[in-house]
């Protein structure tokens, strides 16, 4: 028997984007009913964000073992437990899971239906013996790994991101087919757990980040022992032995094989458009994800799309940003308008790679009179104390000290960034950052003293120097 529900709000995912919506809109007693037909949690919890950090901290936790020494305690060779390194990864998914559990925004007031939603015209959704006639329809179902048409692909098991955590077997050799965040984030947590790891990259690992610190994150990565192969095309993929796996690539130089046990690929990230019938909704989208306007709004004047779905920046943080900006246009009828200038991202690697704004290459192609300031981690006294001093920030600079784009690599890199996401935000310039204190000794006492380099061009001109030399007199 079909049951009708005429909920102010319907909101399909239940990732970070849709369940902000569904809790904010129950918080202020609106009708919402949340369609999810996977796991609660979305990629993020599940697949992504959570377990891939949780890694990352185990292989970081194995990695210091071999680094005491400079403190004057011995090295160690750890022994690592893998098969417990990812029961450690499930804790920390099953202690965040009842915060995004059906029973908790059941209690909230969200009617949940654990079911496939699909669209039967521009306002009506069915899921499963559910027809929802709503007010408002809030789309948030992310995304899924992406997997290339390579040749003989199919012909050989393969791991996702999807899958690569359900493993409780350390792989042997783990070739990684993309150098993306994904690719180097595993990359690195796997070697750090004991497996040989290879990444290929069809064009520059780390390719979207500024080249100059992206580099310092190859480095690391290969003195710890990752093979880094870019600039090198997969030309076909086949089974070796029993259960290995032979990769063929080519290159300017010559084609290599690579020969591994299991095989990781993470070339990005699509949408899973066709089970909702967008055409029957007048939705316009294409390949890449839902067409949106700036204030998230889809051609169906009914429905906004949020986060990964609509085909933009693919962080968890975005799609929270896009469900506060859509909450204030449903609730509220406030204007939302997207500024992605002010979204920033982290590469969660050791050191971390952090980046908001312009970058030095996208600034110099759209200003004039564009400063590159930048502060090494060796000049900072805390990063001393602590032997962390590889890498540094650099802050890119407009006219009259206007602040366009910062990038940090090193230690606490992305905590770092949530400074400069406030500061890019409200527009700040160069001189309020010069005019903070900052408590010592800390690290993110770098980006201070960047700003102050600003000024370090000024003092070197002969009128600036002889009214130094007067207040320093007189003064």
């Amino acid at each position: 028997m079909t049951t009708l529900l005429k909920p102010d709000i319907c909101v399909i995912g239940g990732g970070s984007g849709g369940l902000s919506v569904a809790a904010a809109a129950a918080a202020f007693g609106v009708p919402v009913v949340l369609i999810e037909k996977g796991r609660m949690g979305g990629d993020c919890l599940n697949y992504g964000c959570v377990p891939s950090k949780a890694l990352l901290a185990a292989g970081k936790h194995a990695h210091q073992f071999s680094r005491g020494r400079p403190f004057g305690v011995a090295d160690v060779e750890p022994e690592i437990d893998f098969a417990q390194a990812m029961k450690h990864v499930e804790r920390v998914i099953g202690a965040i899971a009842p915060n995004d559990s059906v029973e908790r925004f059941t209690a909230l007031g969200v009617r949940v239906l654990k079911e496939e939603a699909r669209f039967q015209d521009p306002r009506t959704v069915v899921a499963g013996d559910h027809v929802i006639r709503a007010r408002r329809f809030v789309i948030a179902t992310g995304s899924a790994p992406a997997v290339p048409p390579i040749p003989g692909l199919d012909t050989v098991p393969f791991l996702t991101n999807e899958t690569i955590f359900a493993r409780r077997r350390l792989p042997r050799h783990l070739v990684v087919i993309g150098g993306g965040p994904v690719g180097i984030e595993l990359a690195q947590a796997h070697r750090r757990l004991g497996s040989r790891v290879t990444v290929i990259e069809a064009a520059a690992a780390l390719g979207k980040e500024d080249p100059e610190l992206a580099a310092v994150v190859l480095e690391r990565l290969r003195a710890e022992g990752v093979d880094i192969h870019e600039q090198a095309k997969v030309e076909r993929v086949e089974r070796h032995g029993r259960t290995g796996i032979r990769i063929h690539l080519e290159r300017a130089e010559e084609p290599l094989t690579v020969e591994g046990s299991h095989l990781l690929v993470a070339t990005g990230r699509k949408p899973d458009l066709k089970p909702l019938a967008l055409e029957k909704a007048r939705i316009a989208h294409d390949a890449r994800g839902i067409k949106v306007n700036r204030a998230l709004r889809t051609t169906n004047r009914r429905v906004y799309a949020i986060g990964d779905v609509t085909g933009g920046l693919q962080f968890t943080h975005v799609a929270n940003h896009h469900a506060g900006l859509v909450t204030r246009a449903l609730l509220f009828r406030l204007p939302a308008r997207e500024n992605r200038l002010v979204i920033p991202r982290v590469t969660y690697t050791d050191p971390e790679l952090a980046h908001i704004g312009l970058t030095e290459s996208e600034a110099r192609a759209h200003e004039r009179g564009v400063k590159v300031l930048r502060w090494p981690y060796a000049e900072n006294d805390r990063a001393q104390t602590e032997h962390r001093t590889e890498g540094f920030i650099k802050l890119v600079a407009g006219r009259g000290g206007r602040l366009l784009g910062v990038t940090i690599v090193g230690a606490e890199a992305g905590e770092m960034m949530n400074f400069w996401s406030l500061t890019l935000s409200k527009g700040l310039r160069i001189k309020d950052i010069a005019g903070y204190v900052a408590p010592y000794p800390t690290m993110s006492e770098i980006g201070k003293r960047a700003a102050l380099a600003y000024y370090g061009e000024a003092t070197r001109r002969s009128s600036v120097r002889r009214l130094i030399r007067f207040l320093r007199l007189f003064g």
